[in-house]
């Protein structure tokens, strides 16, 4: 028999993911706080689309409420449970998991930012794995249905990263790497904490800045003072991320050190990475998408900021890097979030840190 799957969150990434292994037949079990999300997949299935190239699929899916997980005690235990959640949620999510699994079970953090510490503070720094989903550019635009903005990336860029926190290569990270690879490129990574913070430079260099201008990304990259904001942004946390001992991975397709040296002013990085950021722009559809800070901003959810931006800031701090640039766009977002501030391109471009 094949492993039973649990997916905590049936948002974008893992309603993609697991929307591919149920179609695929593996034996996927939703779980969503939504109640309409859910009640539309018991109903019609999980939807997948994708703006170009790949044909449009819904899938019969075996979904529950947060409610109804208690059922799950009367089952097989399920082998690996993917968190899927926003990473404020992680906590609670694998609290509820953990105690459904079974004794060589595990759970993998599908997800943005870093959270295997925290679910290894619950459930065991053995049962934990970590999985990127790189560039995947994904949202949950109505319930039951994810879109992806964009074609499948196939060899070209890969996009699933998946590894265990000790670095070593294992039959479950392959198993894992197997499962996410039925919806795009995968492989199993040694350097799952490189991988993890050049993912996190990634995202802190785009979803505030979409989040607190109200702007999608191709209207960021194309704005002058924006684009070299987010170069600003990554160059600190790139720094932090190499103080801190990791290796980091290309980011956006770009050597690190180049966004690094670009964010500290060297003016033949800011070339090369000006070059670089607006060709993605001008491609057919490129940069068409909203981070997912910048969906959760306008559906009026509660942003990840604290644990993307706010988490290098609290890293830095740690080991005496200074990080402003990432520090004012943490307090503008929060203050947008509040309602203290309306979207605007002016908080960032106003800016004078120097």
């Amino acid at each position: 028999m094949g492993a039973k799957i649990a997916v905590m969150g049936t948002g974008a990434v893992g309603g993609y993911a697991g929307a591919h292994m149920a179609q695929a037949g593996e034996d996927v079990t939703f779980v969503d706080p939504w109640p309409e999300n859910v009640e539309t997949m018991k109903s019609k299935g999980l939807k997948i689309s994708h703006l170009r190239d790949v044909p449009e699929f819904t899938t019969p899916v075996r979904a529950m409420h947060l409610t109804e997980m208690q059922s799950l005690a009367k089952e097989k235990p399920i082998d690996i449970a993917f968190v899927c959640m926003k990473s404020y949620d992680t906590a609670w999510a694998t609290t509820m998991v953990k105690q459904y699994l079974a004794p060589d079970g595990f759970i993998v953090s599908l997800q943005n930012c870093i959270n295997e510490e925290t679910i290894a503070g619950i459930a065991g720094w053995g049962r934990v794995l970590g999985s990127i989903a790189s560039s995947i550019t994904v949202d949950l635009c109505e319930p039951g249905h994810v879109r992806r903005a964009a074609g499948k990336s196939g060899d070209k860029h890969t996009v699933f990263r998946v590894g265990e926190v000790h670095g070593r290569i294992t039959d479950r990270a392959k198993e894992v790497c197997r499962l996410v690879a039925l919806s795009d490129s995968a492989k199993v990574t040694g350097n799952l904490w490189g991988e993890r913070w050049s993912k996190l430079v990634t995202n802190g260099m785009a979803n505030g800045m979409s989040a607190c201008t109200g702007l999608i990304s191709r209207d960021i990259l194309m704005d002058d003072g924006l684009r070299r904001f987010g170069a600003r942004l990554g160059s600190e946390a790139i720094r932090v991320g190499q103080a801190l001992g990791y290796v980091l991975e290309e980011i956006h397709h770009i050597d690190p050190e180049v966004i690094a040296r670009a964010g500290e002013g060297d003016a033949k990085a800011i070339a090369e990475y000006d070059e670089h950021r607006l060709a993605e722009a001008r491609k057919p559809g490129g940069g068409a998408h909203r981070p997912s800070m910048g969906q959760d901003m306008v559906k009026g959810r509660r942003t990840e900021i604290e644990q993307l931006n706010g988490f290098i800031v609290g890293k830095a701090k740690e080991i005496g890097v200074p990080t402003p640039a990432n520090a004012a766009l943490t307090d503008i977002v929060k203050r947008v979030e509040k309602g203290e501030l309306h979207p605007d391109k002016r908080h960032i471009l106003d800016l004078r840190l120097n």
